[in-house]
C-alpha cells in the first residue's frame, strides 16, 4: 500500500523499559499491559482530524536497545515529529537521550523547526529518582516541549499527542504568517489551530 502523502509520522525513543509502548498502546488502543516485552519496532496508525481533514497519524515505537542503528536513522530522517521518553524512576534513562537527541539535530538540521516533546513518564511512581524541574531543565536547554506522564494511570497521554500536533500546528501557522497580523486574526489562527484526537 503506498504512503499517504498525509501521513504524520511521530516516533518514539527511549531507553528499555521506560514506557514507551506503554504510552503509545494507552493513545491507540487504550490499554495498559502491566508485563515488559521488549520492542524490536512497531508502527500503528491513528486517524486524527486536523482543521477540517483528516490525517492519519503514524507512530513509530522503536527499540530500547542501541542494536539497530540503522534502523533508528531511517526513523529519524523519515519522522515528522519525535518523543523522547524517560523514566522518572531510571536517572540514566534520562542520559539515554543524550545521543538520540545530539543525531536527532545531525539528521535533521534546524531542530526549531520540528516538533520534539521530551516525556518523563511512570509519575504516578513513588521511586522517583528525577523531579519535573529536571526535564523541565533539559526540556529548555533543548528548546523542545516537556511534559510528564504515567501511561499506567493514563496520566496526561491523550494531552502528550494532542500537544505535539498543537506545536506542529503552530509551526506551520508561524510559517505562514508574515508577522503583520492583529490581534483579532492571531486569537482567530489559535482557535483554528487546534488539532482533535478522534
Amino acid at each position: 500500500m503506498p504512503e499517504q502523502s498525509n501521513d504524520y509520522r511521530v516516533v518514539v525513543f527511549g531507553a528499555a523499559g521506560v514506557g514507551k509502548s506503554s504510552l503509545v498502546l494507552r493513545f491507540v488502543r487504550g490499554t495498559f499491559r502491566e508485563t515488559y516485552i521488549p520492542t524490536i519496532e512497531d508502527t500503528y496508525r491513528q486517524v486524527i482530524s486536523c482543521d477540517k481533514s483528516i490525517c492519519t497519524l503514524q507512530i513509530t515505537d522503536t527499540t530500547g536497545s542501541h542494536q539497530f542503528p540503522a534502523m533508528q536513522r531511517l526513523s529519524i530522517s523519515k519522522g515528522h515529529a519525535f518523543i523522547l521518553v524517560y523514566s522518572v524512576t531510571n536517572r540514566q534513562s534520562m542520559e539515554d537521550l543524550h545521543p538520540i537527541f545530539d543525531q536527532i539535530c545531525q539528521i535533521k538540521g534546524d531542530i526549531q523547526k520540528i516538533p520534539i516533546m521530551l516525556v518523563g513518564n511512570k509519575s504516578d511512581d513513588t521511586q522517583r529518582e528525577l523531579d519535573a524541574s529536571e526535564g523541565q531543565a533539559l526540556a529548555s536547554k533543548w528548546k523542545c516541549a516537556f511534559m510528564e506522564t504515567s501511561a499506567k494511570m493514563n496520566y496526561n497521554v491523550q494531552e502528550l499527542f494532542q500537544e505535539l500536533l498543537n506545536l506542529e500546528q503552530r509551526r506551520t501557522i508561524s510559517l505562514q504568517v508574515d508577522g503583520k497580523k492583529s490581534k483579532q486574526q492571531k486569537k482567530k489562527d489559535k482557535l483554528q489551530g487546534k488539532c482533535s484526537i478522534m
